[in-house]
């Protein structure tokens, strides 16, 4: 055979294909074994190989049992049930497979393949929110129709606030980072009070006005609403001056009017 004299065969296809030409030559069981070192049994079972199958017989390994058995249904479907069921104690959801794989007495790697296969993800939750606004679909449509297609010469502002931020800073200054060697930082740190923030987006150009204030009342938002329209009323009288500066740089017509800007 082909098989026993190319060097680039694997072994095993090569004693196997010695097997078959020893036979072939009516060559005997103990010398079959004593040429390639293999056992009688396994002389046998390739001799017997070689005849149902022939020479591509030798060349497909028979498929063999698990070492360890496979999970049975029951064992599944109890997975599965668990899964989702509220857990017992103060634990909200499945969200460790190790809880689940101590339950049932399998491994983690088990109750993984399981979640896998029944399409199961206890460790996320999709968050929703019911409105009992009878107008809610009306108002919805609006605020999103100004984001996305705003009026002629609209301002559309997206403004929040967030109250009680912590402004904190480490007790010790920390390493930068540098070449093999990670920054640093202490993992303790001091309390400088809290501020509260408010901010303002301006959808179509994509800036964004922020003020930091000591404290979180209807004054304080109040103010920076001020701020926001003083911005936007200064931004709207240089825009004024440069179309009254365009218009008058273009040139005039017989009857002494000027083309609108």
């Amino acid at each position: 055979m082909a098989i026993a004299a190319d060097r680039n065969s694997p072994q095993k296809h090569v004693w196997r294909a010695q097997i078959g030409l020893l036979s072939a030559q009516g060559i005997g069981t103990t010398e079959i074994m004593r040429a390639t070192g293999k056992a009688k049994t396994c002389v046998w079972r390739w001799q017997q190989r070689f005849m149902e199958a022939g020479t591509a017989g030798l060349l497909i390994d028979k498929t063999r049992p698990s070492r360890i058995p496979p999970l049975g249904d029951a064992v599944v479907e109890r997975v599965v049930a668990l899964t989702l069921t509220e857990p017992p104690g103060e634990v909200t959801h499945w969200a460790a497979a190790a809880a689940v794989a101590a339950a049932c007495g399998i491994g983690i790697s088990s109750v993984h393949r399981i979640w896998r296969r029944h399409g199961l993800q206890p460790h996320r939750i999709r968050q929703f929110r019911l409105s009992n606004d009878p107008r809610f679909a009306a108002k919805v449509r609006d605020i999103v129709g100004l984001y996305v297609n705003p009026p002629e010469h609209a301002v559309v502002l997206s403004v929040d606030e967030k109250s009680q931020i912590q402004a904190l800073d480490r007790t010790q200054t920390g390493l930068p980072l540098k070449k093999g060697c990670c920054g640093t930082m202490t993992h303790d740190y001091k309390r400088n009070g809290t501020t509260t923030l408010f901010a303002a987006f301006d959808v179509l150009e994509g800036s964004v006005i922020g003020r930091c204030m000591q404290r979180h009342t209807h004054q304080e938002f109040i103010r920076f609403l001020n701020v926001v329209e003083n911005r936007f009323r200064q931004t709207r009288r240089s825009m004024r001056a440069a179309r009254r500066g365009r218009s008058a740089a273009l040139p005039a017509c017989s009857s002494g009017c000027r083309p609108a800007a």
